[in-house]
């Protein structure tokens, strides 16, 4: 074996993830290593794939997104159209982590309301307590 090809163990330690994780990326079709035997060895392309799946895991992107982003790498339409292609994919999930922080913001201030609203309750009851 070369340098070219690394192990599922290779893999797990260079990527800290698990051959379970391996296999399920496998199983999805997003990354395909040689089969030498029962034996997996993964090439410079499956590296750059996982290393684009957990960049893309990491920013929210589902399964179905990144098979678009890995399939805009397979084709043969020049570097141009991938980029233009992928930066809509990015920017399309960046307005829904927008949306979603934004909701976040709004239910994380109603809660801070309501746990105001209960001290001020539980500050009544303790005064009440010592009268």
């Amino acid at each position: 074996m070369t340098d070219e090809f690394l192990t599922i163990r290779q893999m797990c330690d260079a990527f800290s993830v698990t051959p379970r994780t391996l296999r399920f990326y496998e199983s999805m079709e997003l990354l395909d290593p040689v089969r030498e035997g029962q034996r997996r060895l993964y090439t410079r392309r499956d590296r750059g794939r996982l290393t684009l799946i957990l960049r893309a895991k990491r920013f929210g992107f589902s399964l179905e997104q990144i098979r678009q982003l890995l399939a805009l790498y397979d084709e043969e339409q020049g570097q141009e159209v991938q980029h233009r292609e992928a930066y809509a994919i990015g920017r399309e999930r960046l307005a829904d982590m927008q949306r979603q922080r934004a909701e976040l913001d709004e239910a994380i201030a109603e809660l801070e309301q309501q746990l105001a609203w209960c001290e001020e309750k539980l500050a009544e009851y303790a005064r009440a307590a010592r009268s």
